[in-house]
Protein backbone atom coordinates (compact mmCIF):
# COMPACT_ATOMS: atom_id res chain seq x y z
CA UNK A 1 0.00 0.00 0.00
CA UNK A 2 2.94 2.51 0.46
CA UNK A 3 3.70 5.17 -2.26
CA UNK A 4 6.79 7.10 -2.42
CA UNK A 5 6.30 10.34 -0.40
CA UNK A 6 8.37 13.56 0.69
CA UNK A 7 8.47 11.34 4.65
CA UNK A 8 11.45 9.31 2.92
CA UNK A 9 12.65 11.95 0.12
CA UNK A 10 16.78 11.82 -0.53
CA UNK A 11 18.55 14.46 -2.57
CA UNK A 12 21.56 12.14 -4.67
CA UNK A 13 24.76 13.78 -5.52
CA UNK A 14 25.98 11.51 -8.28
CA UNK A 15 28.96 11.80 -10.70
CA UNK A 16 27.88 10.55 -14.25
CA UNK A 17 29.50 10.83 -17.87
CA UNK A 18 28.60 14.09 -20.24
CA UNK A 19 27.14 12.26 -22.96
CA UNK A 20 23.53 13.55 -24.13
CA UNK A 21 21.73 10.07 -22.66
CA UNK A 22 23.23 10.39 -19.24
CA UNK A 23 20.03 12.01 -17.72
CA UNK A 24 17.78 9.56 -19.30
CA UNK A 25 19.49 7.05 -17.83
CA UNK A 26 19.64 8.61 -14.45
CA UNK A 27 16.04 9.05 -14.46
CA UNK A 28 14.99 5.37 -15.79
CA UNK A 29 17.08 4.02 -13.22
CA UNK A 30 15.00 5.74 -10.71
CA UNK A 31 11.61 4.98 -12.02
CA UNK A 32 12.30 1.16 -12.46
CA UNK A 33 13.96 1.15 -8.50
CA UNK A 34 10.41 2.40 -8.22
CA UNK A 35 11.07 5.78 -6.70
CA UNK A 36 9.77 9.23 -7.40
CA UNK A 37 11.78 12.56 -8.89
CA UNK A 38 11.16 15.59 -7.54
CA UNK A 39 14.25 17.91 -8.76
CA UNK A 40 17.37 17.28 -11.50
CA UNK A 41 19.67 20.03 -10.97
CA UNK A 42 22.84 20.19 -12.70
CA UNK A 43 25.99 21.26 -10.27
CA UNK A 44 28.66 20.81 -12.37
CA UNK A 45 29.65 20.38 -15.95
CA UNK A 46 32.72 19.79 -17.72
CA UNK A 47 34.21 17.69 -21.00
CA UNK A 48 35.02 15.04 -18.72
CA UNK A 49 31.59 14.67 -16.14
CA UNK A 50 29.06 16.20 -15.79
CA UNK A 51 27.93 16.25 -11.27
CA UNK A 52 24.23 16.32 -10.25
CA UNK A 53 21.99 16.71 -8.08
CA UNK A 54 18.78 14.29 -7.86
CA UNK A 55 16.33 14.13 -5.63
CA UNK A 56 13.49 11.42 -5.17
CA UNK A 57 10.43 10.62 -2.78
CA UNK A 58 10.98 7.05 -1.65
CA UNK A 59 8.23 4.59 0.05
CA UNK A 60 11.21 4.06 3.34
CA UNK A 61 15.03 3.62 4.57
CA UNK A 62 15.26 0.23 2.75
CA UNK A 63 13.49 1.65 -0.74
CA UNK A 64 16.10 4.84 -0.60
CA UNK A 65 18.70 2.60 -0.44
CA UNK A 66 17.84 0.52 -3.51
CA UNK A 67 16.90 3.80 -5.35
CA UNK A 68 20.63 4.31 -4.25
CA UNK A 69 21.61 1.13 -5.54
CA UNK A 70 20.17 1.24 -9.05
CA UNK A 71 21.15 4.69 -9.94
CA UNK A 72 25.08 3.40 -8.56
CA UNK A 73 25.10 0.23 -11.07
CA UNK A 74 24.94 2.49 -14.15
CA UNK A 75 28.56 2.55 -16.31
CA UNK A 76 30.42 4.60 -15.15
CA UNK A 77 28.11 6.31 -12.53
CA UNK A 78 29.30 6.75 -8.73
CA UNK A 79 26.60 8.11 -5.99
CA UNK A 80 28.68 10.20 -4.08
CA UNK A 81 26.73 11.11 -1.40
CA UNK A 82 22.86 10.66 -0.01
CA UNK A 83 21.32 13.43 2.22
CA UNK A 84 18.01 12.39 3.47
CA UNK A 85 16.20 15.38 2.95
CA UNK A 86 13.84 14.58 6.18
CA UNK A 87 17.17 14.65 8.31
CA UNK A 88 18.38 17.56 6.79
CA UNK A 89 14.81 19.45 8.42
CA UNK A 90 16.02 18.77 11.72
CA UNK A 91 19.42 19.78 11.43
CA UNK A 92 20.04 22.28 14.17
CA UNK A 93 16.17 21.58 15.43
CA UNK A 94 13.31 23.41 13.85
CA UNK A 95 12.28 26.10 16.27
CA UNK A 96 14.01 29.33 17.71
CA UNK A 97 13.43 32.43 20.46
CA UNK A 98 13.73 35.73 18.89
CA UNK A 99 13.00 39.42 20.73
CA UNK A 100 9.86 40.95 19.95
CA UNK A 101 11.47 44.20 21.25
CA UNK A 102 14.14 46.26 19.87
CA UNK A 103 17.00 46.28 22.02
CA UNK A 104 19.32 49.34 19.96
CA UNK A 105 20.61 51.28 22.42
CA UNK A 106 20.71 51.94 26.16
CA UNK A 107 17.53 53.28 26.29
CA UNK A 108 15.87 50.15 25.27
CA UNK A 109 18.16 48.19 27.14
CA UNK A 110 16.50 50.21 30.41
CA UNK A 111 12.75 49.57 29.55
CA UNK A 112 13.37 45.90 28.24
CA UNK A 113 15.39 44.81 31.23
CA UNK A 114 16.86 46.73 33.89
CA UNK A 115 16.12 49.05 35.56
CA UNK A 116 13.09 49.53 34.55
CA UNK A 117 11.35 45.67 34.63
CA UNK A 118 11.89 46.01 38.00
CA UNK A 119 8.42 48.60 38.14
CA UNK A 120 7.06 45.09 36.08
CA UNK A 121 7.64 43.00 38.05
CA UNK A 122 6.47 44.69 41.82
CA UNK A 123 3.17 45.61 39.54
CA UNK A 124 2.87 41.38 38.82
CA UNK A 125 3.80 40.66 42.79
CA UNK A 126 0.62 42.79 43.70
CA UNK A 127 -1.74 41.46 41.13
CA UNK A 128 -0.28 38.02 39.87
CA UNK A 129 -3.15 38.05 37.59
CA UNK A 130 -1.29 41.07 35.29
CA UNK A 131 1.16 38.17 34.37
CA UNK A 132 -1.19 36.98 31.68
CA UNK A 133 -0.97 40.61 30.10
CA UNK A 134 2.09 41.75 30.94
CA UNK A 135 4.47 38.41 29.90
CA UNK A 136 4.89 36.04 27.31
CA UNK A 137 2.22 33.89 30.20
CA UNK A 138 -0.63 35.19 27.39
CA UNK A 139 0.56 33.48 24.41
CA UNK A 140 2.22 30.53 25.45
CA UNK A 141 1.84 26.74 25.82
CA UNK A 142 4.19 24.04 26.98
CA UNK A 143 4.22 20.85 24.75
CA UNK A 144 4.89 18.11 27.72
CA UNK A 145 5.76 14.50 27.14
CA UNK A 146 7.61 11.88 28.74
CA UNK A 147 8.05 9.85 25.49
CA UNK A 148 5.99 6.57 26.29
CA UNK A 149 3.76 6.76 23.40
CA UNK A 150 5.97 8.76 20.82
CA UNK A 151 3.72 8.82 17.57
CA UNK A 152 3.14 5.08 16.74
CA UNK A 153 6.98 4.13 17.63
CA UNK A 154 6.20 3.38 21.64
CA UNK A 155 8.40 4.16 24.52
CA UNK A 156 11.48 5.93 22.98
CA UNK A 157 12.17 8.59 26.06
CA UNK A 158 12.32 12.47 26.16
CA UNK A 159 14.96 12.67 23.50
CA UNK A 160 14.09 11.16 20.88
CA UNK A 161 10.29 12.48 21.81
CA UNK A 162 11.59 15.89 21.29
CA UNK A 163 11.68 16.48 17.30
CA UNK A 164 7.94 15.54 17.67
CA UNK A 165 7.57 18.39 20.39
CA UNK A 166 9.16 20.62 17.84
CA UNK A 167 7.23 20.03 15.60
CA UNK A 168 4.49 20.75 17.46
CA UNK A 169 5.79 24.17 18.53
CA UNK A 170 6.48 24.70 15.05
CA UNK A 171 2.79 24.29 13.85
CA UNK A 172 1.35 26.15 17.13
CA UNK A 173 3.36 29.35 15.60
CA UNK A 174 2.56 28.50 11.68
CA UNK A 175 -1.33 28.20 12.15
CA UNK A 176 -2.23 29.97 15.49
CA UNK A 177 0.83 32.14 15.95
CA UNK A 178 0.85 30.58 19.30
CA UNK A 179 4.47 30.51 20.86
CA UNK A 180 4.73 26.86 22.17
CA UNK A 181 7.99 25.21 23.43
CA UNK A 182 8.89 21.78 23.93
CA UNK A 183 9.11 20.19 27.91
CA UNK A 184 10.21 16.90 27.76
CA UNK A 185 10.67 15.27 30.80
CA UNK A 186 13.26 12.24 32.05
CA UNK A 187 10.44 10.69 34.27
CA UNK A 188 7.71 8.36 34.17
CA UNK A 189 6.39 8.55 37.51
CA UNK A 190 3.08 10.38 37.46
CA UNK A 191 3.55 11.99 40.55
CA UNK A 192 6.91 13.53 39.23
CA UNK A 193 5.37 14.43 35.94
CA UNK A 194 2.16 16.17 37.78
CA UNK A 195 4.59 17.95 40.35
CA UNK A 196 7.29 19.14 37.56
CA UNK A 197 4.19 20.67 35.62
CA UNK A 198 2.97 22.00 38.32
CA UNK A 199 5.92 24.14 39.03
CA UNK A 200 6.79 25.25 35.62
CA UNK A 201 3.19 26.25 34.75
CA UNK A 202 3.37 30.16 36.08
CA UNK A 203 5.22 30.70 32.81
CA UNK A 204 2.29 29.14 30.65
CA UNK A 205 -1.03 30.13 29.90
CA UNK A 206 -2.31 26.53 28.78
CA UNK A 207 -0.66 22.80 28.76
CA UNK A 208 -0.22 20.46 26.10
CA UNK A 209 -0.15 16.95 27.32
CA UNK A 210 1.50 15.01 24.23
CA UNK A 211 2.89 11.52 23.69
CA UNK A 212 2.19 10.24 27.40
CA UNK A 213 0.85 6.39 26.97
CA UNK A 214 -2.33 5.25 28.43
CA UNK A 215 -3.71 4.90 31.10
CA UNK A 216 -1.00 7.34 32.76
CA UNK A 217 -2.76 9.95 30.54
CA UNK A 218 -5.76 10.38 32.33
CA UNK A 219 -4.72 10.39 35.58
CA UNK A 220 -1.81 12.88 34.67
CA UNK A 221 -4.32 15.18 32.94
CA UNK A 222 -7.34 15.02 35.24
CA UNK A 223 -5.37 15.86 38.37
CA UNK A 224 -3.41 18.79 36.50
CA UNK A 225 -7.03 20.39 35.54
CA UNK A 226 -7.59 20.65 39.14
CA UNK A 227 -4.48 22.19 40.54
CA UNK A 228 -3.94 24.42 37.32
CA UNK A 229 -6.02 27.83 37.07
CA UNK A 230 -4.84 27.22 33.46
CA UNK A 231 -6.20 25.03 30.68
CA UNK A 232 -4.60 21.49 30.25
CA UNK A 233 -5.37 19.41 26.72
CA UNK A 234 -3.98 16.22 25.99
CA UNK A 235 -4.13 15.89 22.47
CA UNK A 236 -3.49 12.42 21.92
CA UNK A 237 -7.28 12.58 23.48
CA UNK A 238 -9.02 15.49 22.62
CA UNK A 239 -7.59 16.61 19.75
CA UNK A 240 -8.37 13.69 18.03
CA UNK A 241 -11.43 13.22 19.26
CA UNK A 242 -12.14 16.55 18.09
CA UNK A 243 -11.55 16.12 14.33
CA UNK A 244 -13.18 12.74 13.95
CA UNK A 245 -16.24 14.31 15.51
CA UNK A 246 -16.09 16.93 12.57
CA UNK A 247 -15.30 14.66 10.59
CA UNK A 248 -18.20 11.95 11.39
CA UNK A 249 -20.51 15.02 11.12
CA UNK A 250 -19.85 15.67 7.67
CA UNK A 251 -19.34 12.07 6.68
CA UNK A 252 -23.22 11.19 8.06
CA UNK A 253 -23.86 14.00 6.12
CA UNK A 254 -22.93 12.66 3.06
CA UNK A 255 -24.49 9.54 3.45
CA UNK A 256 -27.74 10.69 4.69
CA UNK A 257 -27.54 9.47 7.64
CA UNK A 258 -28.52 10.68 11.80
CA UNK A 259 -26.05 9.97 14.60
CA UNK A 260 -28.88 8.97 16.76
CA UNK A 261 -29.49 6.34 14.25
CA UNK A 262 -26.10 4.52 13.89
CA UNK A 263 -24.47 1.94 15.52
CA UNK A 264 -20.41 3.15 15.92
CA UNK A 265 -17.29 0.66 16.13
CA UNK A 266 -14.38 2.24 17.79
CA UNK A 267 -11.13 -0.06 17.67
CA UNK A 268 -8.65 0.91 20.25
CA UNK A 269 -9.39 2.07 23.70
CA UNK A 270 -6.85 4.27 24.43
CA UNK A 271 -5.91 8.03 24.92
CA UNK A 272 -7.64 8.49 21.80
CA UNK A 273 -10.23 5.71 21.59
CA UNK A 274 -11.65 6.55 25.02
CA UNK A 275 -11.31 10.85 24.29
CA UNK A 276 -13.43 9.79 21.19
CA UNK A 277 -16.30 7.56 22.54
CA UNK A 278 -16.54 9.83 25.25
CA UNK A 279 -17.60 13.25 22.96
CA UNK A 280 -19.39 11.23 20.44
CA UNK A 281 -21.87 9.49 23.41
CA UNK A 282 -22.52 13.98 24.11
CA UNK A 283 -24.06 13.56 20.61
CA UNK A 284 -26.54 10.73 21.25
CA UNK A 285 -24.96 7.30 18.59
CA UNK A 286 -28.12 4.61 18.64
CA UNK A 287 -25.09 2.55 20.29
CA UNK A 288 -21.09 2.94 20.15
CA UNK A 289 -19.21 -0.80 20.84
CA UNK A 290 -15.43 0.06 22.07
CA UNK A 291 -13.18 -3.04 20.89
CA UNK A 292 -9.41 -3.58 22.53
CA UNK A 293 -6.77 -6.71 21.73
CA UNK A 294 -9.04 -8.29 23.72
CA UNK A 295 -12.13 -8.32 22.12
CA UNK A 296 -15.36 -6.25 22.37
CA UNK A 297 -15.39 -3.83 26.01
CA UNK A 298 -18.56 -5.02 27.16
CA UNK A 299 -19.89 -5.05 31.31
CA UNK A 300 -19.49 -8.65 32.46
CA UNK A 301 -16.13 -8.86 30.82
CA UNK A 302 -13.61 -9.72 33.52
CA UNK A 303 -9.80 -7.82 34.20
CA UNK A 304 -11.08 -4.08 33.49
CA UNK A 305 -9.13 -1.30 34.52
CA UNK A 306 -11.09 1.77 35.67
CA UNK A 307 -10.76 3.56 32.34
CA UNK A 308 -11.94 0.21 30.52
CA UNK A 309 -14.94 -0.31 33.13
CA UNK A 310 -15.66 3.44 32.81
CA UNK A 311 -16.37 2.75 28.71
CA UNK A 312 -17.92 -0.31 29.44
CA UNK A 313 -20.46 0.99 31.71
CA UNK A 314 -21.42 3.75 29.08
CA UNK A 315 -21.53 1.85 25.82
CA UNK A 316 -22.16 -1.61 24.15
CA UNK A 317 -25.98 -1.24 25.43
CA UNK A 318 -26.81 -4.97 23.64
CA UNK A 319 -23.63 -6.40 25.25
CA UNK A 320 -22.14 -7.68 22.05
CA UNK A 321 -19.44 -9.66 22.73
CA UNK A 322 -16.55 -11.72 20.48
CA UNK A 323 -14.00 -10.20 17.81
CA UNK A 324 -13.18 -7.04 15.93
CA UNK A 325 -14.66 -8.77 12.68
CA UNK A 326 -18.00 -9.63 14.51
CA UNK A 327 -18.25 -6.27 16.28
CA UNK A 328 -18.73 -4.55 12.55
CA UNK A 329 -21.29 -6.33 11.22
CA UNK A 330 -24.34 -4.54 10.31
CA UNK A 331 -22.37 -1.26 12.42
CA UNK A 332 -22.79 1.75 10.81
CA UNK A 333 -19.46 3.19 11.18
CA UNK A 334 -16.07 2.07 12.03
CA UNK A 335 -12.87 4.04 13.81
CA UNK A 336 -9.75 3.15 14.35
CA UNK A 337 -7.36 4.35 16.54
CA UNK A 338 -5.01 0.75 17.20
CA UNK A 339 -3.00 -1.49 15.01
CA UNK A 340 -2.44 -2.09 11.57
CA UNK A 341 -3.43 -4.13 9.08
CA UNK A 342 -6.60 -5.63 11.88
CA UNK A 343 -9.90 -5.02 9.65
CA UNK A 344 -10.46 -6.73 6.32
CA UNK A 345 -12.13 -6.14 3.13
CA UNK A 346 -14.58 -8.45 3.92
CA UNK A 347 -15.39 -7.32 7.42
CA UNK A 348 -16.49 -3.92 6.12
CA UNK A 349 -18.08 -5.74 3.46
CA UNK A 350 -20.22 -6.96 6.38
CA UNK A 351 -21.39 -3.42 7.57
CA UNK A 352 -24.45 -1.65 7.18
CA UNK A 353 -24.94 0.02 3.79
CA UNK A 354 -23.23 3.53 3.26
CA UNK A 355 -20.39 2.19 5.50
CA UNK A 356 -18.37 4.86 6.98
CA UNK A 357 -14.70 3.89 7.92
CA UNK A 358 -12.30 6.27 9.50
CA UNK A 359 -9.02 3.85 9.83
CA UNK A 360 -6.14 6.18 11.11
CA UNK A 361 -3.73 3.91 12.54
CA UNK A 362 -0.74 5.73 11.22
CA UNK A 363 1.36 5.51 9.63
CA UNK A 364 -0.54 1.76 8.26
CA UNK A 365 -4.04 1.94 9.08
CA UNK A 366 -6.49 -0.73 10.28
CA UNK A 367 -7.08 -1.70 6.76
CA UNK A 368 -5.94 -0.17 3.02
CA UNK A 369 -7.93 2.45 2.21
CA UNK A 370 -8.43 1.31 -1.43
CA UNK A 371 -9.78 -2.01 -0.28
CA UNK A 372 -11.96 -0.60 2.31
CA UNK A 373 -13.34 2.21 -0.71
CA UNK A 374 -14.91 -1.18 -2.11
CA UNK A 375 -17.23 -1.47 0.28
CA UNK A 376 -17.70 1.86 2.44
CA UNK A 377 -19.09 5.09 0.80
CA UNK A 378 -16.88 6.99 2.94
CA UNK A 379 -13.27 6.22 3.95
CA UNK A 380 -10.83 8.14 5.93
CA UNK A 381 -6.94 7.48 7.49
CA UNK A 382 -4.48 9.87 9.16
CA UNK A 383 -2.29 9.90 6.02
CA UNK A 384 -1.63 12.56 3.68
CA UNK A 385 -1.65 10.60 0.63
CA UNK A 386 -5.24 10.24 0.50
CA UNK A 387 -8.48 11.94 0.82
CA UNK A 388 -10.15 12.75 4.21
CA UNK A 389 -6.79 13.22 5.87
CA UNK A 390 -7.93 12.85 9.92
CA UNK A 391 -5.10 15.44 11.27
CA UNK A 392 -4.65 16.76 15.14
CA UNK A 393 -3.41 20.16 13.17
CA UNK A 394 -7.05 20.61 12.52
CA UNK A 395 -7.89 21.21 15.97
CA UNK A 396 -4.92 22.26 18.53
CA UNK A 397 -4.03 25.57 17.06
CA UNK A 398 -6.97 26.73 17.00
CA UNK A 399 -8.79 25.35 20.35
CA UNK A 400 -5.34 26.85 22.10
CA UNK A 401 -5.41 30.48 20.43
CA UNK A 402 -8.89 30.40 21.90
CA UNK A 403 -8.08 29.54 25.07
CA UNK A 404 -5.48 32.01 25.02
CA UNK A 405 -7.56 35.26 23.32
CA UNK A 406 -10.18 34.15 26.32
CA UNK A 407 -8.05 33.77 28.99
CA UNK A 408 -9.55 30.48 29.87
CA UNK A 409 -9.19 29.15 33.00
CA UNK A 410 -10.17 25.80 31.93
CA UNK A 411 -11.45 23.68 29.30
CA UNK A 412 -14.98 21.31 29.06
CA UNK A 413 -16.67 18.89 26.72
CA UNK A 414 -18.72 21.67 25.17
CA UNK A 415 -16.12 23.52 24.39
CA UNK A 416 -14.13 20.40 22.67
CA UNK A 417 -17.77 19.83 20.65
CA UNK A 418 -17.53 23.67 19.47
CA UNK A 419 -14.07 22.77 18.11
CA UNK A 420 -15.50 19.89 16.57
CA UNK A 421 -18.43 21.96 14.62
CA UNK A 422 -16.18 24.76 13.64
CA UNK A 423 -13.84 22.11 11.55
CA UNK A 424 -17.49 20.50 10.31
CA UNK A 425 -18.86 23.98 9.07
CA UNK A 426 -15.71 25.10 7.22
CA UNK A 427 -16.26 22.59 5.03
CA UNK A 428 -19.21 24.40 2.44
CA UNK A 429 -22.50 21.96 1.43
CA UNK A 430 -20.96 22.75 -2.01
CA UNK A 431 -17.72 21.77 -1.25
CA UNK A 432 -19.10 18.48 1.01
CA UNK A 433 -18.60 14.91 -0.91
CA UNK A 434 -17.42 11.73 -0.09
CA UNK A 435 -13.72 12.58 -0.62
CA UNK A 436 -13.90 15.55 1.11
CA UNK A 437 -15.00 15.62 4.58
CA UNK A 438 -12.52 18.18 6.21
CA UNK A 439 -10.65 20.84 5.20
CA UNK A 440 -7.18 20.90 4.63
CA UNK A 441 -4.76 21.53 7.15
CA UNK A 442 -3.65 24.20 5.18
CA UNK A 443 -6.92 26.53 5.12
CA UNK A 444 -5.52 29.57 6.77
CA UNK A 445 -10.33 29.49 8.37
CA UNK A 446 -9.72 26.60 10.15
CA UNK A 447 -7.50 27.82 13.39
CA UNK A 448 -9.65 30.88 13.35
CA UNK A 449 -12.99 29.26 12.96
CA UNK A 450 -12.12 27.17 16.19
CA UNK A 451 -10.25 29.46 17.97
CA UNK A 452 -13.86 31.62 17.56
CA UNK A 453 -15.56 28.76 18.25
CA UNK A 454 -13.59 28.06 21.41
CA UNK A 455 -13.13 31.25 22.98
CA UNK A 456 -16.96 32.18 22.69
CA UNK A 457 -17.52 28.67 24.52
CA UNK A 458 -15.41 29.54 27.06
CA UNK A 459 -17.46 32.35 27.79
CA UNK A 460 -20.33 30.59 27.90
CA UNK A 461 -19.21 28.18 30.06
CA UNK A 462 -17.86 30.65 32.15
CA UNK A 463 -14.49 29.65 32.54
CA UNK A 464 -13.18 33.12 30.79
CA UNK A 465 -11.02 35.32 32.44
CA UNK A 466 -11.20 39.16 31.42
CA UNK A 467 -10.15 40.02 27.83
CA UNK A 468 -6.70 41.59 27.75
CA UNK A 469 -6.90 45.59 26.01
CA UNK A 470 -3.90 46.06 24.61
CA UNK A 471 -4.91 49.82 25.53
CA UNK A 472 -5.35 50.15 28.97
CA UNK A 473 -2.05 47.75 29.68
CA UNK A 474 0.14 50.56 30.90
CA UNK A 475 -2.42 50.51 33.51
CA UNK A 476 -1.68 47.72 35.47
CA UNK A 477 1.88 49.76 36.38
CA UNK A 478 0.05 52.55 37.57
CA UNK A 479 0.41 55.20 34.95
CA UNK A 480 -2.31 56.58 32.92
CA UNK A 481 -3.50 56.25 29.86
Amino acid sequence: MAIPGPGYSITMRIQAPPSAGAAGDLTTAVGRAGGVITAFDVVESTAQRMVVDLSANAQSGPHADEIRAAVDALPDVHVRKVSDRTFLVHLGGKIEIASKVPLRNRDDLSRAYTPGVARVCQAIAENPDDARSLTIKRNTVAVVTDGTAVLGLGNLGPAAALPVMEGKAALFKKFAGVDAWPVCLDTTDTEEIIRTVQLIAPVYGGINLEDIAAPRCFEIESRLRDLLDIPVFHDDQHGTAIVVSGALRNALRVVGKDISDCRIVVSGVGAAGNAIIRLLLHQNPADIIAVDIEGCVHRDRPGMDRNLAEVAAATNKAAVTGTLAQAVRGADVFIGVSAPNILKAEDVATMADDAIVFALANPDPEIDPLAAQAHAAVVATGRSDFPNQINNVLAFPGVFRGLLDAQARDITDAMLLAAADAIANVVSPEQLNASFIVPSVFDDRVAKAVAAAVAGAATRQGVAGDPVDERTQTAAVGETV
